[in-house]
């Protein structure tokens, strides 16, 4: 391994560092962790070409954080002499794809206007609004967008108001919306929330059959989506061990 870590030298801690952020994001069979701590820069290489190569998307998106802070700040000194709705949702999309939910709503508002009837930003901020578990606003915003287009972001509105329903308390509304959007949409983020309703409503069977929806869509996945939908996965199956299921 020294002459590996010699050959590599100083290159070898760059392929570390990219293979421990891929595995952190995407969380594959723990044996990979072992690789790439234990056999350093080859087993990094192993890693990479084996898991990481079919998954570019991942690493471009590493690479583009700094680029998009840049943006960021560049918008924050823009809008001090142009605060236009343009910039600040600009702004407002940068912070949400960066994480920073509670700063990317504040820059929707502002962005938003009477006059603005574009369905977009509303969803937008709805969804920083679930993620801020801010979920009375959350119900408002998406009510706006799914009344104006019921299949919005292949119907992922629709099921995010039916979790946001369901965390208001309107169970009904929730139940029936989840029925509804369920018939044709197979997005694992609408089943795992719908499970979840059914867990809190003391319905562990029905909840435990859309956890297992989650995963028994694995078997036929093509691995690179298996590798974007591995958090539901890992959501589903600890939903099944709290629900006393394998």
């Amino acid at each position: 391994m020294g002459m590996f870590s010699y050959l590599f030298y100083p290159w070898g801690f760059l392929l570390v560092a990219l293979a421990l952020v891929h595995f952190i994001r995407r969380r594959p069979d723990t044996y990979w962790l072992y690789i790439i701590l234990f056999l350093g820069p080859l087993g990094a290489i192993v890693y990479l070409v084996v898991e990481a190569v079919p998954d570019f998307g991942l690493l471009r998106q590493e690479f583009k954080i700094f680029p998009r802070r840049r943006r960021i700040r560049e918008l924050e000194a823009a809008i001090l002499d142009n605060p236009s709705a343009g910039n600040f949702e600009e702004l407002a999309d940068l912070y949400m794809e960066d994480g920073n939910f509670a700063r990317a709503r504040e820059c929707y508002n502002k962005s938003i206007s009477s006059r603005t009837d574009s369905p977009d930003p509303f969803y937008r901020r709805g969804v920083c609004e679930i993620e801020l578990r801010d979920y009375p606003a959350a119900v408002q915003d998406l009510e706006r967008v799914v009344a104006k287009d019921r299949k919005y972001d292949f119907q992922r509105a629709a099921g995010l108001l039916a979790h946001a329903y369901a965390n208001t308390g309107q169970v009904a509304k929730a139940e029936a919306l989840f029925q509804d959007v369920t018939r044709t949409s197979t997005i694992s983020e609408t089943y795992y929330n719908y499970a979840l309703m059914l867990a809190a409503r003391q319905r562990p069977a029905e909840a435990s059959e859309w956890a297992q929806r989650i995963l028994a869509k694995k078997p036929t996945m093509p691995r690179y989506l298996q590798r974007r939908e591995r958090p539901w996965f890992r959501k589903a199956s600890a939903l099944l061990k709290k629900l006393g299921q394998k």
